[in-house]
């Protein structure tokens, strides 16, 4: 197997994808090994955006992202490579996206050795590396001739790694929280005083109490997770280094709700991200859009590592220095994608296959392409015909909220459009104007009126998916359906056991 060489991006250029020399600013300048900053990466699981006070929301309680995005930088659009816990852990690992990543472009795979990882790389540069709880994965790490998860060495706590941490060593250090990820105590929302008729649904979510109840509970354990990132902040504070270390918090995708995570959405794709830490603007708030992708060279730049030419990511740095300009005068990315392969095996079968998907996302449009629309993106409903005795939608998470939705789906006209929104199959070509429908829920892509639109978005997704060597473009899908799902069940071991 070859690893995939970094395109040349002549196409992005025109798109006005350039990032600035990484060099013009005093961050990204090579530093001194004593002068390397740490680095914290906390990523929660199933955490998206906006739930977070920084973002405005009313309900969830975020003090200390709401402190990074204060003292260092918000980013407003912020976009995981893929909406599955195992492609878009992936992508930040690996600086490319999740489809360059052959059996890791889907969830339960793995991830070859020969694609390499920003906290090796940092490892072999001197930076004392360590891991806690979720990292890659979920996956087999040992299938793609790893040892040890590609995030790093697992540690049982942050206070343990510190205690083993070399004497004037930077440390790395990823803090992969299980929170918010199902299952939720029933109740514990609502219970801690959450006043749930103050929270925002999506638009796309029915109004009814157990569904503000469930919210409720997933916002009590973002709060959780971010009570533990203060406690890591305080020790470092304590210790006297938290003045020289990068704080990155962020989510690995949308909720776990439906139309959420496992879509393209923003409910799925757009996750907080806050950065702080030496040499960081105060206060700065970044419109541009970033990518997962991003994060890999970000973290290789900071500790003076040269950026391997595979990958596809570009250096943040440029948008966190105080030397730096107003990011809006930087020539950024006008757009992200996104893209989804196999999340769970739920179809029908014998077609056990995902449902592969790309998207290009701009400030007033986002612009879907179904590769599969005769597939079900939520999964094969439960009828005589599923999968598997028992399955039923897999590839949306159990919960109050899928539940309520289900059961009331034939209540009246609204309860069955939402349904629909979230467990219906989809055409080959999905256009949300957010201009007018910033939840994104009235697809113009068959109105004449915007044919234009379409059909430059679509001109412009495919020509970069071709540049990345997208096997959905360029040839070889085939391998991306037939990969092994190496998670628990009688058909495919581990069908609904994501974690």
């Amino acid at each position: 197997m070859s690893v995939i060489p970094r395109p040349t991006f002549s196409l992005v250029a025109i798109a006005a994808l350039t990032w600035v020399a990484a060099g013009a600013f005093a961050l990204a300048a090579e530093p001194d090994d004593d002068e390397r900053p740490n680095i914290l990466f906390a990523i929660a699981d199933d955490w998206g955006w906006p739930h977070a006070g920084a973002y405005g929301d009313p309900v969830v309680q975020t003090p200390v992202f709401d402190r990074v995005a204060r003292e260092g930088v918000r980013f407003e659009h912020a976009y995981v490579s893929s909406p599955s816990c195992t492609p878009s852990r992936a992508a930040i690992l690996t600086g490319q996206w999740h489809w360059r990543l052959e059996e890791s472009a889907n969830l339960w795979s793995t991830l070859r050795k020969e694609y390499p990882v920003y906290p090796d790389l940092l490892e072999e540069a001197g930076y004392f590396i360590g891991l806690e709880r979720k990292g890659w994965g979920p996956g087999k790490v040992e299938v793609g001739g790893r040892t040890r998860n590609p995030a790093g060495p697992t540690f049982a706590s942050f206070v343990d790694y510190m205690e083993k941490r070399p004497d004037g060593t930077p440390f790395c250090y990823w803090f992969g929280s299980h929170d918010p990820h199902r299952p939720y105590d029933a109740g514990s929302g609502a219970g801690s005083g959450m006043p749930l008729d103050a929270i925002r649904l999506f638009a796309h979510f029915p109004d009814a109490p157990e569904v503000r109840s469930d919210v409720a509970d997933y916002y009590f354990e973002v709060q959780r997770f971010d009570r533990e990132v203060g406690e890591m902040l305080a020790l470092l504070d304590k210790r006297g280094e938290l003045d020289r270390t990068i704080v990155v918090m962020t989510g690995d995708h949308g909720m776990p709700f439906p139309r959420c995570k496992s879509n393209l959405y923003d409910s799925g794709a757009r996750v907080p991200l806050a950065i702080r830490g030496p040499g960081v603007a105060t206060g700065r708030v970044v419109e541009a859009f970033v990518s997962f992708t991003d994060l890999a060279p970000t973290f290789l730049s900071l500790g003076g590592v040269d950026v391997p030419e595979v990958m596809t990511g570009r250096s943040l740095v440029p948008l966190l220095g105080k030397g730096a300009p107003d990011p809006r005068e930087i020539a950024v990315r006008d757009h992200v994608l996104v893209g989804k392969e196999r999340h769970v095996p739920a179809q029908e079968k014998p077609d056990m296959g995902g449902t592969p998907m790309r998207s290009i996302r701009t400030t007033d449009f986002l612009y879907i392409r179904n590769f599969r629309p005769d597939r079900w993106p939520a999964g094969t409903p439960h009828h005589e015909r599923a999968t598997l005795e028992g399955s039923w939608l897999g590839d949306c998470d159990n919960g109050p909220t899928k539940s309520y939705m289900v059961e009331n789906q034939d209540g009246d006209a609204e309860h069955r459009r939402i349904y629909d929104l979230a467990f219906g199959k989809r055409p080959a070509e999905e256009l949300y104007d957010l201009k007018k429908d910033p939840d994104q829920i009235v697809n113009v892509a068959a109105d004449p009126e915007y044919a234009p639109v379409k059909m430059e978005l679509e001109s412009r997704l495919m020509a970069e998916l071709r540049e990345t060597g997208d096997p959905r473009v360029v040839g070889g899908a085939e391998r991306l359906e037939a990969y092994p799902y190496y998670g628990g069940s009688p058909l495919w071991p581990g069908l609904g056991d994501e974690e």
